[in-house]
């Protein structure tokens, strides 16, 4: 009676359309921190900052994703995931009235740690809903999760490009409450008690891989987002800056599915040579042509790294007992997003964007050295 009751509660799990929903909520996710890139140049504009002030607003939302993976984790514990979607959906959509009502660069700092507190909950919502409706296929239903994920980066940029910086977070806040009416009424079992934290899976040398592999696939991110739309914006308008963006988004996707296929520590070693070339040519030049060529490079090191980060993370240790590795991996991922900017937009000012990829690159080639050591048995 005990399997056939929880065999009964995990169906609602395995439905297509809770799949379907929970791939949507991703790509909403990732659109919320895509979002920002063709806005740059406009908050810039209007608040009269530069590349350094922008890194800084840039870094208030991996802050909040730092604070909300520490929140969630607790409460994954303790709820379910369902209760972490609803609650993520709400603040991304309080901290996107930030933008649509605010005026100065104090108010808009402050919505963007909001959402980011609230990207952090729908993260760790919608990967532990995944892990626990899943079990055996978590390596290739993460990989899709990412996929969707990398969608969300083609949304936010095409988004960005309605004009202003008001219209942009309208419509996302639009699409975030649309989204509480089907997460309000989600039919999931009760995650109390399903996972559970294992301190030993973060000493090991897996974990200490997927920790370095995560940092480097999420701060080239945000250098990407957080950093090069200024350099940019030299030359395209707002809305070309989000098409640009959002034709990345597209290689990105497709090299972050392609990606499960392989083994993840090859994955990895593989995504640093088109990262590192990508940012390089795009530093290097003010051609828009080179730019196009720079960031289908990026986007499909980007879409390998992340797969392949997640790869590793899962080889670390079981997936129950997953959640202490989980909330670490995830907090020392979004600081390489949070880093990105700091450290990138006053390189860029003191340097210019050349520096900017060379600090790439040689993150690019600790992380190839890192993981071309022999594995200890």
């Amino acid at each position: 009676m005990g399997a056939g009751a929880g065999q009964a509660e995990r169906a609602p799990m395995r439905s297509a359309a809770v799949y379907a929903l929970l791939l949507a909520l991703g790509a909403l996710d990732a659109a919320g921190y895509s979002l920002i890139a063709p806005v740059l140049p406009g908050l810039a504009a209007q608040t009269g900052a530069g590349a350094t002030a922008m890194g800084l607003l840039v870094a208030t939302f991996p802050l909040g994703m730092v604070a909300g993976f520490a929140l969630g984790g607790a409460v994954v514990q303790r709820s379910t995931p369902a209760r972490l979607l609803l609650m993520g959906l709400l603040l991304v959509a309080a901290g996107s009235l930030g933008f649509i009502f605010g005026a100065d660069l104090a108010a808009f700092a402050v919505s963007r740690l909001v959402m980011g507190l609230g990207s952090g909950f729908l993260w760790l919502g919608i990967t532990f809903a995944t892990l626990a409706a899943w079990p055996g296929q978590e390596y290739l239903c993460m990989s899709r999760i990412y996929a969707a994920y990398s969608a969300g980066g083609l949304l936010g940029p095409l988004l960005g490009t309605i004009h202003g910086v008001r219209g942009p977070f309208v419509a996302y806040l639009t699409l975030a409450l649309l989204a509480v009416v089907p997460v309000a009424t989600l039919r999931l079992p009760s995650a109390v008690g399903a996972f559970t934290s294992d301190r030993r899976a973060v000493r090991s040398p897996e974990f200490l891989a997927a920790a370095a592999s995560i940092a480097f696939a999420v701060m080239a991110l945000g250098t990407l987002e957080g950093v090069l739309p200024l350099h940019f914006g030299t030359r395209l308008r707002q809305s070309q800056i989000g098409v640009l963006y959002a034709a990345t988004s597209v290689l990105v996707v497709v090299a972050g599915a392609v990606a499960a296929r392989w083994q993840p520590r090859k994955v990895m070693l593989g995504s640093t040579v088109p990262v590192a070339v990508g940012f390089a040519v795009a530093g290097a030049t003010s051609a828009v042509p080179g730019w196009i060529a720079a960031l289908a490079l990026a986007g499909v090191g980007i879409g390998l790294a992340n797969t392949g980060a997640t790869g590793l993370l899962l080889d670390a240790g079981s997936a129950q007992r997953i959640v202490t590795a989980m909330v670490l991996w995830s907090q020392i991922g979004i600081l390489g997003y949070l880093l990105a900017p700091l450290l990138g937009g006053p390189a860029a000012d003191a340097f210019g964007y050349g520096a900017v990829a060379i600090m790439v690159a040689l993150t690019a080639a600790a992380l190839a050295v890192m993981l071309s050591r022999p594995r200890r048995s």
